[in-house]
């Protein structure tokens, strides 16, 4: 018995100091200990648990005594377990509402420091972050935050510590590996630094494009530190060059001296920069800062009016940087970084002094060769400025027009650049303009026709294009160049073609400027159905298309025109020819979708009582025909037998038993089928039309394009209006579709589209 006694003794000493453990290591600094106690905490009560149900079996007996039964005893283990378990409850609720009060307060604190952290007070902002720790200790975003706010003080190795332990709260928390590899960038530890940049990509690989800036960015440093070190072996060698650059250097830095002895010593390191070694060296030794900083140089680099000579110091000044740079990725990055750049290089692009304009346009041209190199004018220059003094070089009949507007182009197709331009539109719209007032007649055609196609591609943005068609001087610019141009259509074919690529992006957003500038446009474009030139032909017809359906009497004058005879037989041309399957790739945007009303149908069929006409934003670059002078020929005809009757009997009189329609109604393009449709509902209205189709399948063809997995709903819809009109015009295709199940297919199709 006293054996026993001493067992349940030990065992109770040895629970208590396991529990006095547990409680220690749940109170613990360190979340991953806190963590592990919380663990064995739980699986000590399931333990606790089973042995309870195991002692509540249990009898006690005495061998010289037979005893009543009566109520097991509670042991001393049962009892301290229970407390046990008491003490833990009552333990987890008191954490966990010292937890909430925490948290409340680490964000709070949080929030502080994020204030701190913009103001630009890192020091305050570490200070929040450390006391918002010290209130919970397992919050990633404070650990990244003040890893943020360490690498900004320049202290990186407490930032790898702050990513480390963010790491341990979330092991895929990306913002933790960002913070590590930028810190380990700083520290130059290149291949670590590469590693957490792709260890991002193997957590969320929708973060390529962020992840790929950064590996440039190690690549272009890494890079960098190999030429500095490579400079520095080469001027412990006392290799001539690098003496001399670094005595050139030291002479130019020299104050208050005649302009002339600058510009005499900056075209001798000009001379000198011919490796990448001399370019390294030039930036270890501060070139920049002793070129730019130099207050007589200054002086001639920023004056508005020059003389000869400020004008020669400005020049070698220009062309240094552009040997300097050449080749040499953290030389432009320095260079474009500098405060006084962003604004001087685009002032010297529209400078009086062709030299000056001359150089200035070479420098931007080897910045913007590369990716990196347009990232730093779009995020440095001036953009307004640079802009409106690019767009200033089509007064110049030679190359150097082409080359600015090439250079504006390879702007233009970047992201940054067109979410610059759309907010900044109000600012460069009059610069703008005034382009398309050109006389083309003195204006480089190509780089005319360059100009013009980039507003076009940058009007594919629905925001920009909304502003561009609010202004009426923008509009009427649009029109006059056009008028100017119709002066001699081959001459001027380039610039036409992107002008009409333009203006069918402006037509896609109403309204139109007005209905008089809608009528000229149209006219314009009716005269220029009679050119020979494919791609104008397709372009005035898309332009066309766009611009009949903002009034009947544009419509009228259009049939007048002999609008429908055209569009038929560009119809009829690309079916003979088989080029159904040939056109642009480079549309820019999706469908988009106009109403127009139509008659409606009889009441028999489930018809909705409003077909849809198709079309979509155009690339004005893009060399369009075929299959997409198709859809703008039998949009055309979809919103004129959609507005007149004249044009429906016209229809069908030059296409009598809508061979032309029917055809079009097999295509695989659903653009193309939806407004034939459209077009075919719509003649059904012409008495007799629908009787000519009697010995067709039109009832067949139409009934499974109106119960078919079309993606664009207008499909469905037209094909289900023109079955039903083609059954009210002639009763025996009512028959047909009886015997066909047809009015149940329709009645499912017309409710689904209706709840799409």
């Amino acid at each position: 018995m006293a054996e026993d006694q001493e067992k349940d003794l030990q065992k109770f000493l040895k629970n208590v100091d396991e529990i006095t453990s547990l409680i220690q290591e749940m109170n613990s600094d360190d979340p991953a200990v806190q963590e592990e106690a919380v663990l064995m905490t739980e699986r000590r009560l399931q333990l606790t648990e089973a042995d309870q149900e195991e002692d509540g079996c249990r009898t006690t007996s005495n061998k010289t005594l037979i005893s009543p039964p009566q109520a097991p005893a509670k042991d001393t283990d049962e009892v301290n377990s229970e407390a046990f378990l008491a003490s833990v409850e009552k333990d987890a609720k008191e954490r966990a509402k010292r937890r909430r009060e925490n948290g409340i307060l680490a964000d709070a604190l949080k929030e502080k420091g994020n204030e701190a952290f913009v103001r630009g007070d890192y020091e305050a902002a570490v200070l929040c972050y450390t006391e918002g720790l010290e209130r919970l200790k397992d919050v990633k975003v404070l650990y990244t935050n003040r890893a943020q706010a360490y690498m900004k003080l320049g202290d990186y190795q407490k930032a790898l510590v702050d990513c480390d332990w963010a790491l341990r709260c979330d092991e895929k928390c990306t913002k933790a590996y960002f913070h590590m590899g930028k810190a380990h960038l700083a520290l130059k530890n290149y291949s670590v630094s590469r590693e957490c940049f792709q260890k991002i990509l193997e957590i969320n690989p929708q973060l390529q494009k962020k992840v790929k800036d950064y590996l440039n960015q190690v690549d272009l440093q890494e890079k960098a530190d190999l030429q500095e070190k490579e400079a520095r072996e080469l001027l412990s060698s006392g290799k001539d060059a690098a003496v001399t650059t670094v005595d050139v250097l030291t002479t130019l830095s020299k104050p208050d001296q005649n302009p002339l002895f600058y510009a005499g010593g900056i075209e001798i390191l000009t001379e000198m920069m011919s490796a990448c070694t001399e370019r390294t060296l030039f930036r270890m030794h501060n070139g920049f800062t002793i070129i730019s900083g130099n207050e007589v140089i200054k002086r001639c680099f920023s004056t508005a009016g020059k003389d000869t000579m400020e004008e020669t110091v400005c020049v070698s000044v220009l062309r240094l940087w552009q040997t300097v740079c050449s080749g040499n990725e953290e030389n432009q990055r320095l260079l474009i970084m500098r405060p006084d750049v962003g604004g001087l290089l685009p002032s010297h692009l529209a400078s009086g002094v062709l030299t000056i304009r001359q150089e200035s346009l070479a420098l931007l041209l080897q910045l913007t060769r590369t990716e990196h190199g347009r990232k730093l004018v779009i995020g440095h220059l001036d953009l307004t400025r640079l802009l409106e003094a690019l767009v200033s070089f089509l007064e110049f009949s030679d190359k150097k027009a082409s080359s600015a507007m090439g250079l504006l182009t390879d702007l233009a197709l970047e992201k940054r650049f067109q979410a610059w331009f759309q907010a900044s539109l109000p600012r460069v719209l009059p610069a703008l303009t005034g382009v398309l007032k050109r006389d083309p007649k003195v204006t480089n055609t190509s780089a005319l026709s360059q100009c013009v196609a980039i507003l076009g591609n940058l009007s594919a943005d629905a925001a920009t294009r909304r502003q561009m068609s609010a202004s009426e001087e923008f509009g009427d610019a649009c029109l006059g160049l056009m008028a100017s141009c119709e002066e001699d259509v081959d001459q001027f074919r380039e610039v036409i073609y992107t002008l009409l690529g333009l203006m069918m992006n402006l037509c896609l957003q109403p309204p139109l400027v007005s209905e008089v500038w809608a009528m000229e446009v149209s006219r314009r474009c009716m005269s220029l159905l009679n050119s020979q030139d494919g791609g104008i032909l397709t372009r005035a017809a898309g332009v066309l298309s766009r611009t009949l359906s903002s009034s009947l009497k544009i419509v009228e004058e259009a049939l007048r025109a002999g609008v429908v005879k055209k569009m038929i037989k560009f119809l009829k041309d690309a079916l003979s020819s088989d080029l159904e399957n040939v056109g642009c790739n480079s549309m820019c945007e999706g469908v988009r979708v106009r109403s127009y009303p139509v008659t409606k149908g009889c009441s028999e069929f489930p018809c909705d009582t409003s077909a849809v006409s198709l079309s979509e934003a155009v690339d004005p670059a893009c060399d369009t025909g075929g299959q997409t002078a198709s859809r703008y020929a039998i949009k055309t005809l979809a919103v004129c037998t959609n507005s007149c009757h004249e044009a429906r009997e016209e229809v069908m009189r030059l296409d009598k038993k809508c061979s032309v329609l029917m055809a079009l109604l097999s295509s695989e393009d659903e653009i193309l089928v939806g407004n034939a449709a459209l077009c075919l509902g719509n003649c059904m209205e012409v008495p007799q039309a629908a009787s000519s189709l009697l010995r067709t399948d039109i009832v067949q063809v139409l009934l499974k394009l109106a119960g078919g997995d079309a993606q664009e709903t207008a499909v469905p819809l037209n094909a289900g209006i023109a079955l039903g009109k083609l059954c009210t015009a002639e009763p025996r295709f009512a028959a047909q579709l009886r015997e066909l199940h047809g009015l149940e297919i329709l009645s499912s199709t017309m409710k689904h589209v209706g709840d799409s």
